[in-house]
């Protein structure tokens, strides 16, 4: 009889051994960084200015100093240790200066000479290096056409945001505007945090070398009493000189209803946080948007904030996986907040031609709402709605090194849209709201604060604008209510909901418009029928992957709605992993891993984040990250259907309008799913909508947002991020950003 001997008992043997070898060599053999590895951690333009490919343009984090070029950069960091201490004592051996440290994102702010940038880079506690870049504004009707009015209606109680805090991430509140005081004339601003001070009082350091002024940016929002007495004063009189910040609010969070015309946001009872990193010119720097998101991660539980709304963009190349601003919104939505981002403006060229591509950061990550402008024609009806021209339209660009080959995000972007053009809002002022005292743009652009109707007296001035800048708080404000009506969601689900009960504008692609226009009384009513201890659960541990989440009792709520008079079926599909749109009831119905807020996915790469809260309520509490590779990790559990796996989708296209994949989510159309999404090791995630390189785009755009008086009209007033401006340039400022004027 022939004698068989199994080989497998060998092939174990020989991968023990191999195992072994790898990590004996591991550990004898010293880690050498090859000069690859270290180029990878640099951003292009810092690459740029190694290789020498780019020149040393006037910019406001460049700066030639005693016959040396200086770099101010964001340092991101794999350290377990938050204050850093060993990487600060590295960019002091390089000769550089460390200005501010974020200990809740491993991040630090820092000066080097441009020729010590690969050394720093090639330190193997640091993650990615990119420049401190400018930042900027992107630059009731509202109640009626969002769907507002027919949520309240059909919610038992007041749906106004009670309870809920919304953090405004821009250039100030005026917070005695009365739009913003609650039922017994109190404002609802609860707190103001001027990073811009903070940054002004760190700049004498910003550029001096052998310096660690780094205490961490926390204590650092106290010190700014340290800034001349004139200057905290003016900030009282004046808490919005530019005036963004406070229509940014107002649509948001505004009362309104005490006059005609009403200005109601969409949360009109929320409290709001004022987290000032603009300043009176619209212009922020990266850093002191980063010290925002990191005071939020460590305060926002015990202030009761739950939403932030960053309407700024940066402009950036990186992809979000190595953005440092991008990575500072994920950690923030991995803390618990439902971060909402502005698209940009950029969806046109100056000429008219559409644009695609042109997401900023952080509207490029996918952990984030990301929204576009919608044109409600200043109706309430929403049958003649449009997409708006100027609303930056994706995909994604960002771009890195992944696995040593390149890589290009290619994300499907905006998430949804929202009514950005001619919204009416409060017009900030001094503290007594006099005329003399209005805000940067209303005094510039008067007609922008002509509002028939208005009687624009102190304290009650209205003004427009349009925008993505003012789409993404009426997403803010819609969130909030979302959040009142069952605070037990996490961030990926109220991101969800809010793309599945969308309506989908007709003609306009996912590129254009996401799943479609904000719908809230769908995203209540979906909402409320779902577990109301669905985050405590998750965060217990006793919540797993297909557990039912639907509330006891209540069954999944009809698809449709009914807004201003017209009924319309919901989009009925999310956004997933970048590329893919899922559909179907178990998405709502069945615990689905991708609703753990620590978790992001995006094509073939998961991230899991670690949330340290150390003691409850108070600091320090940090996020760290890192890449999912090995084992079994769940995403989506079997029976949900993927729409962007059907023949039939595929052969739509990816400029199909988004109304045609609706229609096939509602007709049943696509893959049910017998095995969910899970990745594994050796296993490679299959793509949904794939970009073959060379498709289109707007690469090396640069971002010209500002504010739009409607649509078609577009002022570059004061905007920045033209980040190749020269000294010979009249129209730079001496910051080095373009100023151009109408």
């Amino acid at each position: 009889m022939p004698l068989f001997v199994s080989r497998a008992p060998l092939i174990r043997l020989r991968r023990a051994l191999l195992a072994v070898a790898t990590l004996l060599t591991a550990l004898l053999v010293p880690h050498v960084v090859t000069a690859q590895s270290v180029q990878t951690k640099l951003s292009a333009d810092l690459a740029g200015l190694v290789q020498g490919t780019r020149s040393a343009p006037l910019l406001p984090w460049l700066r030639v100093s005693a016959g040396q070029t200086l770099v101010r950069v964001i340092v991101v960091s794999s350290s377990s240790d938050t204050s850093l201490l060993d990487l600060r004592r590295g960019v002091l051996g390089l000769g550089g200066s460390i200005t501010q440290v974020f200990p809740s994102m491993r991040m630090a702010a820092v000066t080097v000479p441009v020729s010590k940038l690969q050394a720093l880079a090639a330190r193997p506690d640091v993650v990615a290096l990119a420049p401190n870049r400018t930042v900027s504004r992107t630059a009731s009707l509202l109640q009626a056409t969002t769907g507002e009015v027919e949520a309240d209606a059909a919610y038992s109680g007041s749906l106004d945001g009670s309870g809920v805090g919304i953090a405004v991430l821009d250039s100030g509140i005026a917070a005695s505007h009365r739009v913003f005081q609650d039922g017994l004339g109190l404002t609802r601003v609860r707190r103001t945090i001027d990073l811009v001070q903070v940054g002004q009082w760190l700049e004498g350091t910003a550029w001096s070398l052998g310096v660690d002024a780094s205490a961490p940016a926390a204590l650092k929002v106290n010190a700014a009493v340290s800034v001349p007495l004139a200057s905290a004063v003016n900030r009282i009189v004046r808490p919005d000189v530019y005036g963004h910040g406070t229509h940014v609010a107002s649509v948001a969070g505004a009362r309104g209803d005490f006059q005609s015309p009403d200005a109601s946001g969409l949360a009109p009872n929320a409290a709001l946080y004022d987290l000032r990193v603009l300043d009176d010119q619209g212009v922020g720097q990266l850093a002191d948007v980063l010290a925002a998101l990191d005071w939020l991660i460590q305060n926002a539980q015990g202030l009761g904030i739950r939403v932030v709304n960053m309407s700024l963009a940066a402009s950036s190349t990186d992809s979000f996986l190595v953005d440092p601003l991008a990575r500072a919104a994920r950690a923030a939505v991995a803390s618990g907040l439902v971060v909402v981002v502005a698209a940009g403006n950029a969806g046109k060229t100056a000429d008219g031609r559409e644009v695609y591509g042109a997401v900023g950061s952080p509207g490029h990550d996918p952990a984030v709402i990301t929204v576009g402008a919608s044109n409600p024609r200043a109706t309430a009806a929403r049958h003649d709605d449009s997409v708006a021209g100027f609303s930056s339209r994706g995909p994604t660009r960002g771009r890195t090194t992944l696995d040593g080959a390149a890589w290009v995000d290619n994300l499907v972007k905006p998430d949804l849209v929202a009514p950005g053009n001619r919204i009416l809002g409060a017009l900030g002022s001094d503290l007594l709201g006099s005329r003399a005292g209005w805000n940067t743009l209303a005094t510039r652009y008067p007609e922008l604060a002509a509002v028939p109707g208005a009687s624009q007296a102190p304290n009650q001035a209205l003004m427009q604008l349009s925008g993505t800048s003012v789409a993404a708080p009426a997403v803010a404000g819609a969130a909030a209510l979302v959040l009142q009506a069952n605070p037990g969601l996490t961030p990926p689900l109220v991101k969800a909901i809010l793309q599945y009960t969308a309506q989908p504008v007709p003609g306009a692609n996912l590129f254009q418009q996401g799943t479609g226009q904000l719908n809230v009384e769908g995203a209540v009513r979906l909402a409320t029928a779902l577990r109301t201890d669905i985050a405590t659960a998750l965060a217990s541990g006793s919540l797993k992957a297909g557990d039912l989440v639907l509330a006891r009792g209540r069954a999944f709520p009809t698809p449709q709605s009914t807004v201003a008079g017209q009924t319309f079926t919901w989009s009925r599909l999310v956004g997933a992993g970048g590329n893919h749109l899922l559909s179907g009831d178990a998405l709502f119905t069945q615990f689905q891993p991708i609703w753990d807020p620590r978790l992001t996915w995006a094509r073939g790469v998961v991230l899991r984040s670690t949330v340290d809260g150390g003691i409850p309520m108070l600091r320090p509490r940090s996020v760290t990250e890192t890449r999912v590779t090995g084992g079994r990790q769940p995403l989506v559990t079997a029976g949900v259907v993927r729409v962007d796996g059907t023949p039939s989708a595929h052969a739509a296209g990816l400029f199909a309008p988004t109304s045609l994949w609706a229609g096939l989510a509602v007709a049943g159309s696509g893959f049910i799913l017998s095995e969910g999404f899970i990745l594994s090791e050796g296993f490679i995630l299959s793509e949904g909508f794939i970009l073959s390189e060379g498709f289109i785009l707007s690469e090396g755009f640069i971002l010209s947002e500002g504010f739009i008086l409607s649509e078609g009209f577009i002022l570059s007033e004061g905007f920045i991020l033209s980040e190749s401006a020269t000294s010979g340039d009249p129209a730079a400022g001496s910051d080095g950003s373009v100023r151009g004027e109408p």
